[in-house]
């Protein structure tokens, strides 16, 4: 073998086969592999030339997969996969093994990478929910990044694979980002755990690209994502003007014998005012996330914190116009995700069935 190789840590004194990857090497057992795989099991069968260079008394089969593509796989086939909790650092892990084990047909490593990225990433609004406030620490503080990938490899990932049902969920978080940091892109995860020396070949005698640790996007995509996102901007100013702006009070509102309500008025003015600062970016930075702005509105009914010059008080707001203000939050919300889709120009089952 002309090129130089060098030895991985998955190397087992009793293996019987060595993969090679680019310029790296794995010695492992074939049992284990084809007990897993149609695809190595049909690999391991070609017939290999009687002349074929023997490596550390093995035969070897190169891979067409990048070395740390494989590592992952082989230590999820050696060691199993365990997620105790989210974390963005699993991320490299994760996409690894679900690439090869969808090329190599491993259906259960396969069906444990989709579950984890369907939870993370979820098609339902009741996911979304659950996946926010895992991004939740103890003292409140929202801090996605600790726990989920940045979006773009995600995006990526899902559509290299055919992950449709990913898209929303991950374009979604990217809007929500400030148009800066969409445009600057990401840092990629880190995937050549074994860097190539300069001039490095793989087995067919080629040099050994070096990747690029940026992932950026293309005008077309970035147009997308920015349409997308400031028409997440104009929902929100949208749900005020019809929603909040104009809000009369409930028929039966309890309040209405006194001032016709004013308490009620009041408060709907005073919510109108706090979301358009979230709008603005003033208060939570989340100036593109009307879901998050939907769910502040209600939950400003129920807060005690807020300060009548005097003392710290809640909303006077009656229980009825309460519950009317809560059921247009809850139907705006659900009207948001049934249309991220087609803000970041995806298209959902049904539409594509009717498109047939």
């Amino acid at each position: 073998m002309a090129m130089a190789i060098v030895q991985s840590d998955i190397w087992f004194d009793d293996g019987n086969v060595v993969l090679i990857a680019e310029h790296v090497a794995f010695k492992v057992h074939k049992g284990q592999l084809e007990r897993h795989s149609e695809v190595f099991r049909d690999l391991f069968t070609i017939p290999q030339p009687r002349d074929t260079e023997l490596i550390d008394g093995c035969p070897w089969v190169e891979l067409h997969d990048t070395p740390s593509d494989v590592l992952y796989l082989l230590r999820a086939l050696y060691d199993g996969m365990y997620f105790e909790k989210p974390l963005c650092s699993d991320f490299p892990f994760l996409s690894a093994v679900l690439r090869l084990s969808s090329k190599y047909l491993i259906d259960n490593l396969r069906q444990r990478c989709l579950h984890r990225l369907r939870t993370d990433w979820p098609s339902t609004l009741e996911g979304w929910d659950r996946r926010e406030k895992e991004g939740t620490d103890e003292n409140n503080r929202y801090v996605p990044r600790d726990v989920y990938p940045q979006p773009l490899p995600v995006i990526r990932l899902a559509i290299s694979l055919g992950l449709d049902e990913l898209l929303p969920a991950a374009y979604y978080d990217l809007s929500r980002y400030g148009p800066r940091r969409i445009v600057a892109g990401t840092r990629a995860p880190p995937s050549l755990l074994f860097p190539p020396a300069p001039g490095a070949q793989n087995a067919e005698g080629n040099e050994v690209p070096v990747e690029s640790d940026m992932m950026t996007w293309s005008m077309e995509e970035l147009q997308l994502i920015l349409r997308g996102r400031e028409t997440a901007q104009r929902y929100v100013i949208q749900f005020v003007e019809t929603e909040l702006a104009s809000r009369g009070i409930a028929s039966n509102c309890l309040n209405k014998h006194h001032e016709n309500g004013r308490v009620c008025r009041e408060s709907f003015y005073f919510i109108m005012l706090n979301v358009l600062r979230a709008v603005g970016g003033i208060s939570h930075g989340r100036d593109a996330d009307p879901l998050y702005t939907l769910m502040q509105t209600i939950e400003m009914v129920d807060r005690t914190d807020f300060s009548d010059g005097e003392k710290m008080c809640g909303l006077k707001i009656c229980i009825v116009c309460k519950t009317e203000l809560g059921h247009s939050v809850e139907m705006a919300r659900k009207d948001v995700w049934s249309k991220v889709p087609a803000w970041f120009g995806l298209h959902t089952k049904e539409q594509e069935v009717a498109r047939l």
